[in-house]
């Protein structure tokens, strides 16, 4: 007869009381998908709670969530945030009102897959880890835009991990302790981009606890489709890179010149094209390889744009209490 080790069998009967909390604005078309993912977690449905807040949407959002909250088999619990336009304002309204002993985060355009709060769960069995952050890879696309994203793996949690002033983990794939929260605070409700790597850094550089990373719990997100959408992602990115530059003193992105860019483009016309070119006839390149580097630089591009335009709100160092 086999025996599981103690360790395997002591992890799988650690179920604490979760409330996973879910920001939504302008979420009608993605709350078929998301809810069906959340119907198909395989953590007991007795010890999760389902906290959807509505960030004062102008579409359907709201009366499907209600809908949705009457009718289902697990427990979902609308709430609503209308004072402040903030996805860091919803989650703190769901931070508030949550019961569960960890509090987990996703976002209304993700699809956690059935495993996803088992595995994320699973690290707190050890009382000295405060924050897991789970990863997020693509949804699949066929898209030119989306090639490129997944061949840079945009999404993962892996960069963020690797954070030179120090890791965290994106709100798309994160849970926290709550009892953290009474000793470092919630997130700052004003600001609009770059919460998710403040609160993890003012409880990691508080010693509040540690981080893990849980690879295998596994949330899709959708790549962008579009250049316009993808220039407004990589601005957001600048944008947060100056807000935390002003909140914690990190390092600016240093700016490229504009002859650094033609070189790098020169470079690329006499070099790569010729290279890539050569392993697409052999059929080891398709025509993304080809614009791998012009797309680079757009996307950096687009992101010093951000980090140079950006001005921190000043109640954005606001920072809101359970």
């Amino acid at each position: 007869m086999n025996h599981q080790p103690v360790e395997a069998t002591t992890a799988q009967s650690f179920l604490p009381k979760v409330s996973v909390v879910i920001p939504i604005y302008n979420g009608e078309a993605d709350l078929p998908d998301l809810l069906s993912c959340l119907l198909l977690q395989t953590y007991p449905k007795d010890q999760v709670e389902y906290l959807l807040v509505d960030n004062n949407s102008s579409d359907r959002t709201l009366p499907i969530l209600q809908t949705t909250a009457e009718n289902s088999p697990i427990t979902i619990r609308l709430l609503s945030e209308n004072k402040i336009q903030s996805s860091y304002a919803a989650r703190n309204t769901g931070i508030k009102a949550a019961t569960g002993e960890i509090i987990a985060f996703t976002d209304a355009d993700c699809r956690p897959q059935p495993q996803w709060l088992n595995k994320l769960i699973r690290p707190f069995i050890n009382s000295a880890v405060v924050i897991v952050a789970g990863e997020i890879v693509a949804l699949p696309g066929k898209s030119l835009l989306e090639q490129f994203a997944d061949k840079q793996e945009t999404l993962s949690q892996k960069h963020t991990l690797a954070h030179k002033f120090c890791p965290y983990g994106q709100t798309a794939n994160l849970a926290i302790r709550r009892q953290v929260f009474t000793k470092s605070g919630l997130f700052r409700p004003y600001l609009t981009t770059g919460g998710d790597a403040d609160i993890c850094w003012r409880i990691l550089k508080a010693n509040l606890g540690k981080l893990e990373f849980a690879a295998d719990a596994i949330v899709q997100h959708r790549h962008r489709l579009t250049i316009k959408e993808l220039a407004s992602q990589w601005r957001r990115y600048g944008r947060s890179n100056r807000y935390l530059h002003e909140l914690h003193h990190i390092e600016l992105t240093r700016e490229m010149k504009t002859k650094e860019y033609g070189y790098i483009l020169l470079r690329w016309l006499l070099k790569e094209v010729p290279r890539e070119s050569i392993k697409n006839i052999i059929g080891k390149a398709g025509f993304v390889d080809f614009l791998n580097t012009p797309l680079g630089l757009f996307t950096g591009r687009e992101r010093s744009i951000g980090q140079r335009e950006a001005k921190l709100p000043e109640n954005a160092h606001i920072i809101e209490w359970l």
